[in-house]
């Protein structure tokens, strides 16, 4: 019997959709996008950074990251391994931020070295690492009220740019630094004078004061620590504040190299009170009892001619319990230009047998005093604050004993409050360049990282 044709057209209709059906299996499912990511990246905005035991708003560096294929957000930043865990664990390093960019902050537990390393992971668990390398300097007195401004460790002179801002001198160069005052950290700006100024080597700027826009800076004037004289330290210049805060920008203007040899010539004309030429021999050291060395700057109530030179050597008489000398120049504006110097009559401060490291007058004509040893590179001697009215046969009276013991010397006064109004605060600034801040025997202004030297500003309540 022939199968009708009607039953040949259904046997073979499903044999053919059982031919498509084996002829086009199903496909397994795609590998998801990110699987096929590259590896990540990290890149530190600095591979050196400092911190203090104890401190506030220690400096942080910036961690870049990136995956190709990923989004940013898909990446993880945090510490994986440190070479020394008793100076700052993986725990202690703190990252934050979720886009390309993340703030990387480091809380120091003991003084010493360590490197830390930055693992980054993305998608597909890929990783990548960076090293960090930190360095951490002791706890100190009034650790709340302390930053650390970084980039060099011998700050030696400051005045104040507006909006917490401050311009400090360092006396191992001839580069001005900007900083924000309430901060930790890196400049905000810097000007390399040396150039300008024509220098060969360092000025040893010691002194500044800012009149109106104007800013006069004076070189220490004395021998090296060799006792070498060095032309470069015999300088006295300007330059000009334009803006304010983050925004100052400097310039420039004029600078004489004869204030020194004026000074000398003055004083032998007058018996040679001071023993100033003696002092500048060759082979005389600075910073000795009956040496030449000049710290503080600033000018005489109501002028912005006449300014007071601040000696920190020699004491008078050059000797346990000698007066403080300031020496009036009256013509510092024609100084600055070249102009031979004119002096007035000599003032001679009982500062308890300290000398003059800084002084500040503020607008209503009152001057800090910043009284410290002649011979102290460190804060092992007494320092202390004196309240002054800057007028000639009055004498200053101590406001405050400073403290003492940490790293560095006290060294400069930023700016002077209103010393008639209870609770005024003065921000000083210390000296680190001769501190072993990180225990090994390496001076500050001798570590190879800039990001590893610094110096130290305190703020402290007067009245």
């Amino acid at each position: 019997m022939r199968p009708h044709p009607s039953s040949l057209r259904t046997v073979w209709a499903a044999a053919a959709l059982a031919v498509v059906s084996v002829a086009v299996p199903l496909l397994p499912s795609a590998p998801a996008a990110a699987a096929s990511g590259g590896t990540p990246t990290i890149k530190l905005s600095a591979g050196y950074l400092s911190g203090a035991v104890g401190a506030s708003g220690d400096p942080v560096v910036t961690a870049t990251v990136a995956q190709s294929g990923a989004s940013v957000s898909d990446l993880t930043v945090a510490a994986s391994k440190t070479s020394k865990s008793s100076v700052a664990g993986t725990g202690d390093v703190l990252v934050t931020g979720t886009g390309g960019t993340r703030t990387v902050a480091v809380t120091a537990h003991a003084q010493g070295y360590t490197d830390l390393t930055l693992k980054v992971t993305g998608l597909g668990g890929k990783t990548a690492t960076a090293t960090l390398h930190y360095a951490a300097s002791p706890s100190v007195q009034r650790s709340a009220d302390a930053r650390y401004p970084t980039g060099a460790s011998d700050a030696s002179a400051a005045v104040d740019a507006g909006n917490g801002y401050l311009l400090v001198a360092n006396d191992e160069d001839n580069t001005l630094r900007l900083y924000d005052g309430s901060a930790s950290g890196a400049p905000v700006r810097s000007w390399d004078l040396g150039d300008a100024l024509g220098a060969d080597k360092e000025v040893d700027i010691e002194g500044g004061t800012r009149v109106g826009n104007t800013v006069y800076w004076t070189g220490s004037l004395g021998n090296n620590k060799d006792g070498e004289y060095k032309p470069d330290r015999n300088t006295v210049f300007t330059t000009t504040l334009s803006g304010s805060g983050a925004a100052t920008s400097v310039t420039f203007g004029t600078a004489g190299h004869r204030l020194r040899d004026d000074l000398v010539a003055w004083d032998r004309a007058n018996g040679n009170r001071y023993g100033f030429a003696a002092a500048t021999a060759d082979g005389q050291t600075p910073k000795q009892v009956d040496g030449l060395n000049v710290e503080g700057l600033e000018f005489a109530p109501g002028s912005t001619t006449t300014a007071y030179l601040g000696f920190r050597a020699p004491l008078v008489p050059p000797k346990e319990g000698g007066k403080a000398l300031l020496v009036p120049v009256t013509n510092l504006d024609q100084v600055a230009r070249g102009t031979k110097a004119a002096f007035g009559t000599p003032v001679e401060l009982d500062l308890g047998g300290l000398s003059v490291r800084d002084l500040r007058r503020n607008d209503q004509g009152q001057y800090l005093i910043l009284a410290g040893s002649w011979a102290a590179e460190d804060n092992s001697a007494p320092y202390a604050l004196y309240r002054w009215d800057g007028v000639a046969g009055h004498q200053p009276v101590k406001a405050l004993d400073l403290p003492t013991a940490d790293a560095g010397g006290w060294e400069s006064i930023v700016s002077t409050p209103d010393l008639s109004v209870p609770g005024g605060r003065v921000q000083l600034i210390t000296d680190d360049g001769s501190a072993d801040l990180y225990g090994d025997g390496t001076a500050a202004k001798d570590l190879s990282h800039p990001e590893w030297q610094k110096s130290r500003t305190t703020w402290f309540t007067l009245n």
